[in-house]
């Protein structure tokens, strides 16, 4: 289960739990007012944006290894993919 909460509107910042098989993790995570932008199909909140991105990193690799703190923008340099693909996540948010 993935947690969301924001923590302040600018820049935007969130506290992110991500809970499975007994224990979960913890993650600080900042996204610009641009990035946010550039990824939201426009009916898409700001926490719909990160937990979208964790679907994505959860896919790949397990939450241990997810950065403790980062910005959302450094996901593109280990996943190419992420923005092109994140629609697919934001589409499953019923889903999850």
């Amino acid at each position: 289960m993935i947690s969301v909460k924001q923590l302040s509107d600018d820049p935007l910042t969130f506290d992110v739990t991500v809970a499975e098989d007994a224990s979960e993790t913890r993650h600080h995570v900042t996204m610009a007012r641009e990035d946010f932008a550039r990824l939201s199909r426009g009916d898409t909140t700001p926490d719909q944006i990160i937990e979208a991105a964790f679907q994505f990193l959860l896919d790949r690799e397990p939450k241990e290894s997810i950065l403790a703190r980062f910005d959302v923008s450094v996901i593109s340099r280990y996943f190419p993919e992420f923005e092109r693909e994140l629609s697919r996540y934001l589409g499953d948010k019923s889903g999850g």
